[in-house]
């Protein structure tokens, strides 16, 4: 496969938590608005491609039975750096996501990309992987964090959008919404895929 179909895969073929179903948790719970989910998916974007680039470097030196503890120790060195630049440089965003920023360490698409794409190819095929991967996410993500914050709350990255007399369904930002809002996505992407076949 080349280096434009391993960019290409993640954007829908592979698309993380719609095609996929991996990554729900950061998915549903931190969708609530746009700005959220572009956050999240560009943060675990960087974790990924760094963690893919290390992985894909040292695949011939680490031993097949601490492989995995390895790769989680990769991505969590990689998880510290992202949450010291957003504390740094994007505080507002990084208390908004609180916790769940630690938790790109468990993310199983980052170590699902770890154990079966990077630890048995190159450097550039890891990259490419990663980025399409990780931008995937990050689209799907702040897709559905736009999805939620227009019907829930009559806005998009903060302004409103509607009438002053709309009344938003806060049940879409509350975590059931998330899971109508992600269902209704999934059959709309299914009926795209059936449609392309």
């Amino acid at each position: 496969m080349g280096l434009a179909q391993e960019f290409t895969k993640g954007l829908w073929k592979e698309l993380p938590p719609f095609r996929l179903v991996l990554g729900l948790c950061p998915t549903l719970a931190v969708t609530t608005a746009a700005e959220n989910g572009i956050g999240m998916g560009l943060a675990t974007t960087f974790v990924l491609v760094c963690s893919n680039v290390l992985v894909s470097l040292l695949r011939k030196v680490i031993p097949g039975k601490v492989r995995i503890a390895a790769f989680i120790v990769i991505i969590a060195s990689f998880v510290v750096i992202v949450e010291l630049l957003m504390q740094a440089y994007f505080y507002s965003l990084y208390q908004v996501l609180g916790i769940f920023i630690p938790l790109i360490v468990v993310n199983c698409i980052i170590l699902g990309r770890a154990e079966a794409f990077a630890s048995k190819n190159g450097v550039m095929p890891s990259i490419m992987d990663g980025l399409g991967i990780g931008l995937g996410f990050t689209i799907s993500l702040g897709f559905l964090g736009a999805f939620r914050e227009i019907l829930g709350g009559g806005t998009i990255f903060g302004h409103h959008i509607f009438w002053s007399g709309f009344e938003p369904m806060a049940f879409i930002l509350k975590p059931p919404g998330a899971f109508v809002c992600l269902g209704l996505i999934l059959g709309l992407m299914n009926i795209i895929s059936s449609r392309k076949a």
